[in-house]
């Protein structure tokens, strides 16, 4: 028997009903190992639910998290990012000038892009991040020389009175319980005219939380969404979904939930309807 054989009778013997409940204790004890990193594990009901199975530890508010993306993503752009910078640079050529990014670490999006888009010179560029994360990327801003960058930590008063023009959202809405694009948009004065939401969990099941090691020794619930509701719910609050891109830098595989794993994240962007293209 080949090399690949063996592995594939190894496979099907461990999928055995009366071997699962051993190989699933094994998995979890691998997806709770610090060094793993990037895993996920696990279907459960809520965050609560999730949380009940994680140890504790500070989630992304950790400084350590941040190491990656100072050192790589302030300069550099990857393909995901390509589609955003497109309709940005279409919303700055409209008026647009003030962003709110939720999740956006350091500033990390601003600081690389700006160096391939022009950007206006009134730019307010709000960042929503963790206490730790912020107090990071206000020391970089300084140091950058970069007045339009702005941090806070409070996602609810910065979506409710911010006024902005943008939203970009890469990958960090699904880590908060209650931060659906469409319950936000409910609590704005103003709503935004531009969505950018980027590397989503988007997927053709029912919706579910799951957990992720994060690495660093951290952890942390995570939505997956289905992905007609998702869209659905924006588009009732008066949003045209204009663009949808396929993110394969982000994949999720849950051990022995195949039914709910899939290859790729999703992208969208959101124009309001007064501001639709066609």
């Amino acid at each position: 028997m080949s090399m690949y054989g063996a592995l594939r009778a190894a496979r099907r013997i461990a999928d055995w009903p009366l071997l699962r409940p051993s190989r699933t204790r094994w998995e979890e004890r691998q997806f709770l190992d610090p060094q793993s990193g990037a895993a996920y594990f696990g279907v459960y009901a809520s965050f609560a639910q999730a949380r009940s199975h994680l140890p504790r530890g500070p989630g992304f508010n950790l400084g350590a998290l941040a190491l990656e993306h100072v050192q790589v993503r302030m300069t550099r752009v990857f393909e995901y990012d390509y589609p955003i910078m497109r309709w940005l640079e279409r919303a700055f050529a409209r008026g647009a000038a003030r962003v709110l990014d939720i999740g956006g670490s350091v500033g990390v999006h601003y600081f690389a892009y700006r160096r391939y888009l022009d950007m206006p010179e009134s730019l307010a560029w709000h960042v929503v991040e963790v206490p730790e994360i912020a107090a990071i990327g206000r020391g970089l801003a300084r140091q950058h020389g970069a007045p339009a960058l702005m941090f806070t930590s409070d996602l609810e008063a910065a979506v409710r009175t911010g006024g902005h023009d943008v939203w970009n959202c890469a990958g960090a809405i699904q880590y908060v319980e209650d931060a659906h694009p469409a319950r936000l948009l409910d609590l704005c004065e103003t709503l935004p005219e531009h969505l950018l939401l980027n590397k989503l969990p988007l997927y053709g099941g029912e919706h579910f939380v799951t957990t992720q090691n994060l690495g660093e020794g951290a952890f942390s619930p995570m939505h997956v969404y289905n992905t007609g509701a998702f869209i659905r719910a924006i588009e009732e609050r008066g949003y045209v979904l204009e663009d949808k891109w396929d993110v394969y830098e982000r994949a999720l595989h849950i051990p022995g939930r195949p039914e709910r794993s899939f290859p790729c994240f999703t992208g969208l962007y959101f124009a309001r309807r007064s501001d639709a293209a066609g």
